[in-house]
């Protein structure tokens, strides 16, 4: 792969990787006949099924959209409700609520921070006993670590729940020797490929799946809920189905996106690489490292840890302050959703979630990205020891 381009020397938290190779794909596409829902896309789609395993992929605007899509296919709609995880970016929970459902919430596992299974049974035995329970359920694969989707799909087929897979860390990772995107247990995953994720289109999002119907409702819905080509004798005929969005992804994002896929397994090769010298470096300083299950492979969008000891928010927030100083970006995932201001008209409060809580209490994010040299990583390594043997976080 070429050289990144010369940057300065704060170490930010994450960075896309862009290539001449992906700079010749976009060229060729302004070159060409379509800007828009193009040859290009659809190549695009059929490659990244391809890579999941899955048989059909339907290219969006973001993640967000894939989300939204995702549970208009599988039928979502009002009077429906729909449990995700706390600890995500709040686009997992609002697809369910454009959708006229309402959004509830599964308390995270502390070690991996994704939905516990346990507390997932928990509340589907009250949810059964009091006649609420989910039509769907969005697990999110936090950091790149895949959930327990076994114990997960084990109780969708008990209580009679949809799975969607919030995979917009985790392209590249795998579950049980199964990529992420086969949709092995689940109706459809949706990827992001945001900048600064697996791969980068600026903005974008990939939903997968292996159900025809949820495929075509998914691609009308992106295209204003129009069906196209109607008719033999008025080929020019469309017809509007349903209600839908404007939420197709364009040509030259669809490139981007298609030339990035070729190197994924570089990509997350680079990061896992990293992400193992940060434990090796880090693990005697008393922090919580990622736990990374025995049958999962993570994409290692992220390298969370988790300051430990008395008031760790105080001493999140010196250890935050001290790397900034340094210019090095830190960042917190994820404040959880249920304490966000429009959550909390719905009566959501402290306390309900806590082992989600507590991890934000702690948590921080330290840079993790392909053009991480190791010798900026040193310098985070470096620093973070410093801050946490220093006076301040003790």
């Amino acid at each position: 792969m070429a050289s990144p381009a010369k940057r300065s020397e704060k170490i930010p938290y994450a960075r896309h990787h862009i290539d001449a190779d992906d700079i010749a794909a976009v060229v060729d596409v302004l070159r060409s006949d379509w800007l828009t829902s193009g040859p290009v896309t659809a190549a695009f789609e059929q490659a990244i099924a391809e890579y999941c395993g899955s048989r059909f992929a339907v290219a969006l605007s973001s993640a967000t959209a894939g989300l939204h899509a995702a549970c208009r296919s599988i039928g979502i709609g009002p009077g429906d409700c729909v449990w995700t995880s706390p600890n995500s970016f709040v686009a997992s929970a609002t697809g369910a609520l454009h959708c006229g459902a309402r959004i509830d919430f599964v308390d995270i596992d502390p070690r991996t921070y994704n939905i516990s299974a346990t507390e997932l049974e928990r509340k589907l035995v009250k949810a059964e006993a009091s006649g609420e329970l989910p039509k769907a359920l969005v697990v999110v694969h936090f950091g790149g670590q895949p959930c327990d989707l076994k114990a997960i799909a084990e109780l969708g087929m008990t209580y009679g729940f949809r799975i969607i897979e919030d995979a917009s860390h985790a392209l590249g990772a795998t579950y049980c020797g199964e990529r992420i995107g086969s949709c092995a247990y689940s109706d459809a995953t949706v990827f992001s490929i945001h900048a600064i994720k697996s791969i980068a289109a600026g903005e974008g999002g990939v939903l997968v799946t292996n159900r025809q119907d949820v495929r075509e409702i998914a691609a009308r819905f992106r295209d204003h809920g129009i069906q196209r080509h109607t008719s033999e004798t008025e080929p020019w005929r469309y017809e509007q189905i349903e209600l839908g969005f404007n939420f197709r992804l364009t040509e030259m994002q669809a490139a981007l996106a298609a030339s990035q896929l070729t190197k994924l397994p570089c990509f997350v090769a680079r990061r896992s690489m990293l992400a193992k010298r940060y434990t090796q470096a880090l693990e005697s300083l008393g922090l919580q490292l990622p736990y990374l299950d025995a049958e999962r492979t993570s994409a290692w969008h992220l390298y969370p840890i988790q300051v430990l000891g008395d008031e760790p928010n105080v001493r999140r927030r010196e250890l935050y302050f001290a790397l900034t100083a340094a210019g090095i970006a830190a960042q917190v995932h994820y404040f959880p959703i249920h304490l966000q201001p429009y959550f909390r008209q719905s009566g959501f409060r402290e306390g309900n979630f806590p082992a989600a809580e507590r991890y934000y209490e702690s948590a921080l994010s330290l840079p993790l990205y392909f053009d991480l040299t190791e010798s900026e990583q040193n310098r985070v390594i470096d620093n973070v020891r410093s801050a946490i043997s220093g006076p301040a976080l003790h």
